[in-house]
């Protein structure tokens, strides 16, 4: 059952719009009530205008926000003395009734009201609520739901077929109400549930009673059946044999879903995802369609089915029914807009945002990690309404022309166009290693500016932990995650690059940075000392490479390599053979993968630093102070004899190496590969040549 939230202590902290945000983050903050993104709130109250006049206004959830998060800013407020002669026309299409709307805000910088505006305005009462829940939605997707709805609420509700939202269908439902001096609710046919109070808490409260009722109904329904989706068909995998699985398959699935523009994925293998893909009907009850606008808009019109049997098929045959399946899935969508489309209509990425595989789960796909997780939560509300609506009879969706009206409505393409543009790394994953140090957590922070999803790797667990910490702080949950991996362990460079196909279907960018320094006169160097020295910088490149190597060749959709060299590269580092010859050995080892990725779409290429102090670990160590001798000076006067000796007189900085790393990882050194870029302010003995 559904919980009511209401606290009076709390709501008496609010008055006015306040207290229509406060029911609006409650009623949001349930996604068994209202989708992400979904739903809608009223309030009509009394304003002085700019003149000190008294005016009735009704507050609207403006167009592109989410109710469980949204605030005052978000709402619309709108004049009601120019709104209610609207209902005495007999038509008024999407376009007249946005251009009318927009004349009666009180306030220019308010968002564009909602698309349900006229909804709200022709009810006659001060709060009104539209949610799309669960329990609802699953009566309202039964295919005898009308019916059920008078054993449950008795007069007490009015039904409305579907029509897609706008004047229409605002008018026919306040046309309905006003009809049934009894009516308390309105079910949306393969939409949702309207109620209204004459307070916010009456309206709220109502909201939960109403689900709770169909709930109750459902839940026995659902204890009279014996098996939900007729029973179990297929066995689940143990977790271990799933991560197996998806780890092998995921990033073949992100290379055939992204075609233009890459694609970012998530893996959900939840109990009520694996009851629902290892069921008798989850083939068939997946593929009847959305079951109302909401879903459609995050998951398209069908998800992906994948007909995977665990118990007789391998990796290699789930890797070729997926590979075929998103190449048909392309082909039914390409025939579906073609069937619909006018001629101003652009398509799609014709590929799934959901693919069900019995067994092991469901993986989503979106732009982002975001909108992947949004997919993914919109299809758990799709199971839960499956589930019910097939409990009460048979389940029916929104037909292919009614998801078409939808998916390529003008005002649905509107909310999408309030999305930032994409930036020059979005859709993309870089892992770093020494993400925790200074060049780089810099680098990260570079990219993740840049719309970049990240992995960040370091021995140094905590400092990753903190980094991705504040990436996530700043650029938004999700976006990082942070793995412990020694670039010497050859099985912890696999498990890293396992979780970063978990986490988001593969990786795009590897920045090769994990570094250390020695420093001795080359008769004083130890065994010890020159295997160290090639186990991390020379060893630990290439494992982390040829891994990396092995992912982008598998994804299909090329790849970037930046390996972070240094000055001594191509310079004989005085006091420094072991350092110097694993970082010149660094360069070739990244020539040579260029020479082989090419063909593959991959890059590789290596920026050459020096004497980077700030932020970093390793200047942090003996290596300042044997540096310091190597050039007989004190420590303190390193930094300032580091800037004297180049030909820009400037020091070094880890920003400044992140940009070149980025420059190299972007679109615009999208033709160079097998090159090298110094950032060492000058220093002419290290001139390339």
């Amino acid at each position: 059952m559904v919980q009511n939230k209401w606290d009076e202590s709390n709501a008496n902290q609010y008055e006015g719009l306040g207290e229509l945000v406060y029911r609006s983050n409650l009623i949001g903050s349930d996604r068994s009530v209202c989708n992400w993104g979904g739903g809608n709130t009223s309030m009509k109250t009394t304003v002085e205008d700019f003149r000190g006049r008294p005016i009735e206004v009704m507050y609207v959830k403006g167009s592109g926000s989410d109710l469980a998060t949204m605030g005052a800013h978000n709402f619309t407020g709108l004049r009601m003395e120019d709104i209610c002669p609207l209902i005495e026309r007999e038509s008024m299409t999407d376009e007249e009734m946005v251009a009318y709307l927009s004349q009666c805000m009180i306030d220019a910088s308010h968002p564009r009201a909602s698309i349900e505006t006229l909804l709200h305005a022709f009810l006659p009462f001060k709060h009104v609520d539209h949610t799309h829940p669960d329990s609802i939605i699953s009566l309202c997707c039964a295919d005898n739901g009308q019916e059920i709805a008078k054993e449950i609420f008795g007069e007490r509700f009015v039904w409305v077929p579907y029509i897609r939202p706008g004047f229409t269908l605002s008018k026919m439902i306040a046309e309905a109400v006003a009809a049934n001096p009894q009516a308390e609710l309105v079910l949306m046919e393969k939409h949702g549930l309207v109620v209204w109070g004459e307070t916010a808490k009456e309206s709220y409260d109502r909201t939960i009673a109403v689900i709770n009722e169909a709930e109750s109904y459902i839940s026995q329904k659902q204890q009279s059946e014996t098996k939900a989706f007729g029973g179990e068909k297929l066995s689940v995998l143990d977790k271990e044999k799933r991560n197996q699985l998806i780890t092998k398959v995921m990033p073949a699935i992100r290379g055939a879903v992204s075609g233009e523009k890459k694609m970012i994925l998530s893996f959900d293998d939840s109990e009520d995802v694996l009851e629902f893909v290892n069921s008798e009907q989850a083939q068939q009850l997946s593929q009847v369609g959305a079951a109302c606008p909401d879903h459609l808009v995050h998951t398209k019109r069908t998800p992906l089915y994948i007909a995977f049997d665990p118990s007789a098929d391998n990796a290699d045959d789930l890797l070729r029914k997926v590979e075929e399946g998103i190449q048909n899935f392309a082909k039914d969508y390409e025939d579906y807009f073609s069937r619909f489309a006018s001629e101003e209509d652009v398509m799609f990425e014709p590929v799934p945002r959901v693919v069900l595989i019995p067994g092991v789960g469901m993986v989503t796909t979106g732009k982002d990690k975001k909108s992947a997780d949004i997919s993914a939560a919109l299809y758990h509300r799709a199971i839960a309404v499956m589930k019910g609506a097939t409990a009460l009879g048979d389940f029916v969706s929104l037909s292919e022309s009614e998801s078409f009206a939808v998916e390529y409505w003008p005002l649905e393409l509107y909310k999408l166009s309030l999305a930032p543009p994409e930036a020059r790394f979005s859709r993309s994953v870089v892992l770093v290693t020494g993400g925790a140090g200074g060049i780089g957590s810099a680098t990260l922070r570079v990219f993740l500016e840049g719309g970049a999803h990240a992995v960040v790797t370091d021995i140094n667990l905590e400092g990753a932990e903190k980094i991705a910490q504040e990436l996530n702080g700043t650029y938004g949950a999700g976006r990082a995650i942070a793995v412990k991996m020694d670039v010497t362990d050859e099985s912890a460079i696999a498990e890293a690059f396992e979780k970063a196909v978990r986490q988001f279907g593969g990786v795009d960018h590897i920045v090769n940075n994990a570094g250390l320094a020695t420093s001795s006169p080359f008769e004083e160097t130890t065994l010890k000392e020159w295997q160290l020295n090639m186990d991390v910088l020379g060893t630990g490149y290439f494992l982390v490479a040829r891994e990396a190597f092995r992912l982008m060749k598998q994804q299909g959709i090329g790849g970037s390599m930046v390996f972070v060299g240094s000055k001594n590269s191509v310079y004989a580092g005085k006091n420094a053979a072991a350092y110097s010859a694993v970082k010149a050995m660094e360069m070739h080892l990244a020539r040579c993968i260029a020479a082989e990725g090419g063909s593959y779409g991959i890059r590789v290429n290596g920026v050459l630093p020096d004497a980077v102090l700030q932020g970093s670990a390793i200047w942090g160590s003996k290596w300042r102070e044997e540096r310091a001798a190597a050039y007989n000076i004190s420590p303190d006067e390193l930094e300032e004899h580091y800037r004297k000796r180049t030909t820009l007189g400037v020091n070094i900085y880890p920003s400044d190496i992140a940009e070149s790393i980025a420059f190299f990882a972007s679109d615009a050194a999208l033709k160079t590969t097998g090159c090298m870029i110094t950032v060492d302010g000058g220093v002419p003995a290290a001139f390339t040549r």
